[in-house]
Formats: C-alpha cells, structure tokens, sequence
C-alpha cells in the first residue's frame, strides 16, 4: 500500500488492520449493492445500435461529397455533428467537389484506417456492450421514469485529440439529439500503442488513459445521460458544496451501474480505492483542520474535484478526485438517514442541506 500521507498517523496494530480490512470489505458490498438493487427486467428500452464507424471508413474517397450527402440522409441527426463538431470542419464545404474539407476527410480516412482495423478486432460485433447500456438504462427509467431515453447507440472513430467534457472528466463519448455517440478511439484498451505514445501520454497521462478500454462503455454512456439530467451546476460555489454535487452524480452512477465497482467508476486502481477507504477519516479531517470545506477559491478547489494524478497533500500515492470520493460517502451517509428520499428529490436538494443532515463523521 503506497498511499503515503504528509501528516503524522499512528501505526496500526494487527486488530486494527482487521478491523480496517472488515470496514472495507463491508463498504465493498454496500458499493456493489447488488442485494438492494431494483428488479427492472420488465422495463423495455429496446436500444439499436449504427454502426457509423463502417459506413464512413467506406465512403468514395473519389467522391467524398456525395457519400457524405449519403451519410445525411442514413444519419440525419449524426452526420453534421460528426463533421463539424468531432472533425472539426466546416459541414457546408462538402457540397462542393474538391474543397479543402472533402481533402482533409480523405486524409482523415488514410491516416485513421489502421484505427479502425485494430478497432475491427475488439468491436467487430458491438452487441455485447449495447447490451450492457441497455440494461444501464433500465435503471435510468426505473429511478426517472419521466426522463426521455435514447434509442440508439452510434458507434464512430474519431481523431485522437477530440474528446468531449463532463462532469466526471474528459471522454470520447457524447449524447447528441441521434443517440448516445461511442468513440471508439478512446477505448482500444488500456495499453493501445498510441495512448503509450509520447503523443498520446501528453494528451492522455495514464490516470486518465487507464479507464479508455472497452469495460468504460456503458460507464461513459451513464455519464452523459447523468450530466443530461442534472446539467452541471455554479461552479463559484464552496468546495463542500462542489464535493456533494459530484457526490451526487457518482451515487447516481451507482445507481445506474449496481454491479459496477467503485474503482473503474473513479478511474482508480484497486490500490488506490482500498487507500482512500482506509484512510477516509484522515483525508475529512484534513479538510476540516485546514478549513477548506467552506473554500471558494477554484484554484484551491481544483485540487480535490476532479481526475487527476495524485492528491499533492497525501503524497505520490493518494489519487485525484478526493473531494468528489468524500462527496459520495456524505450523500451515501445521508440516503442511509433518509432511505425514502427519491433521487430527484436528492438531486435537487441544495447541496449544503445534505451535508448538514448526513451528519458525516467517519472514523478510522
């Protein structure tokens, strides 16, 4: 265990290292909540899934703007975005024959065919993981019936560089009016040659490059349709304030994925989970005793909210995103005190009020 604290802790005796291992274990369990989770299999979601990546990487490259028009009419509600917002280019200039943009998607195409050929060898049939999104959202209608599902899962490839941000950090998957969009170029798997790269490390450092493999799917797919429901909120608020709203959101992530583990929806390794679990009444003191909770500043608060490689006050070991893993124990905390709490009703709830009502005070 290498979660080196900068501050004095005392050693830890055999019975109290049991203890901590049966504490864990036992918030394990809780995480999983697989004997508490809802029985939704008579919810119908019926998600379809388009393969966008095998229809572009076939187009006429000789005749680039009328494949494209193609694309339009097959994908009325994805093609433009995908043009524009995920390649970069202008939409109108494909109307027109030899223009720079029908250039720039030939090249995209040459330079991009060997991500779709390694692509081709882990999602040549995409079933399995609409599968796993449409069971994902299952729970979605159960908790929010109201809330208007997508109907699609549109799979395409696009530029390493284009990700999309969310409050749980940066990914290469987007909601759009067409359906939930999958960019398969950020989930080649966790030790894909780019993502090693020198290229690759500068645009995605490990701590973020660990979670682009194919299990990260149907939770990147739950965290759009999260930030759909519950936008992100005023980000000039304190940072217990920002701790519950992202507390929030990941307790809706369990929710959603109850037999998904803590660690692949934090982006931690299993080490960094049992770190942060064990030592989670020293990280909530050092937040008291540097009287940080009712902080505002964003330069400070960006160091506890958040993906990020390490925690700089718990030393090499610690991960980033501390305030938000807090934030989860406080509304889990609170949801114990007030079971008949809805989860809208939890969403909605001023941030600060949970908090107060969870009466939070772990123990090691």
């Amino acid at each position: 265990m290498k979660f080196i604290l900068k501050i004095n802790l005392t050693i830890l005796s055999f019975i109290c290292q049991m203890k901590y291992f049966f504490y864990f274990l036992a918030l394990l369990l809780f995480s999983c909540n697989s004997s508490t989770k809802p029985d939704v299999s008579n919810i119908e979601v019926n998600l379809k899934t388009e393969r966008f990546d095998n229809d572009f990487f076939r187009i006429d490259t000789n005749e680039v703007s009328s494949s494209i028009q193609q694309l339009y009419k097959k994908y009325p509600g994805f093609t433009g975005g995908f043009v524009s917002n995920i390649l970069g280019l202008h939409a109108d200039s494909l109307s027109i024959g030899h223009s720079a943009t029908s250039e720039a998607v030939r090249q995209f195409i040459k330079d991009y065919t060997p991500i779709k050929d390694s692509s081709d060898r882990i999602f040549k049939d995409f079933s399995k993981w609409t599968t796993k999104i449409d069971e994902a959202l299952r729970y979605v209608k159960y908790y929010f019936p109201k809330y208007q599902l997508p109907e699609k899962v549109i799979v395409f490839i696009g530029p390493m560089d284009a990700f999309f941000n969310t409050s749980f950090g940066i990914q290469g998957d987007v909601l759009t009016p067409a359906g939930i969009g999958i960019g398969l170029q950020l989930h080649l798997g966790k030790d894909f040659s780019f993502y090693k790269s020198e290229e690759g490390q500068e645009l995605y450092p490990e701590y973020i490059s660990r979670s682009f493999d194919p299990e990260h799917i149907p939770i990147n797919a739950m965290m759009v349709i999260i930030d759909d429901l519950y936008p992100p909120q005023n980000q000039s608020s304190t940072l217990i304030e920002q701790m519950v709203e992202s507390g929030k959101k990941y307790f809706l992530l369990e929710k959603f994925l109850p037999d998904e583990n803590e660690s692949a929806l934090f982006g931690y390794t299993e080490e960094q989970t049992k770190g942060v679990y064990k030592n989670e009444a020293t990280i909530w003191d050092f937040f008291l005793n540097n009287n940080l909770i009712n902080n505002n500043d964003p330069t400070i608060i960006k160091n506890y909210i958040g993906p990020s490689p390490k925690t700089q006050a718990f030393g090499d070991g610690a991960p980033g995103n501390l305030g938000s893993f807090i934030g989860l124990q406080i509304v889990k905390k609170f949801m114990e005190v007030n079971p008949k709490i809805s989860l809208d009703q939890l969403m909605k709830m001023p941030q600060r009020r949970v908090y107060e009502q969870s009466k939070y005070k772990p123990r090691n």
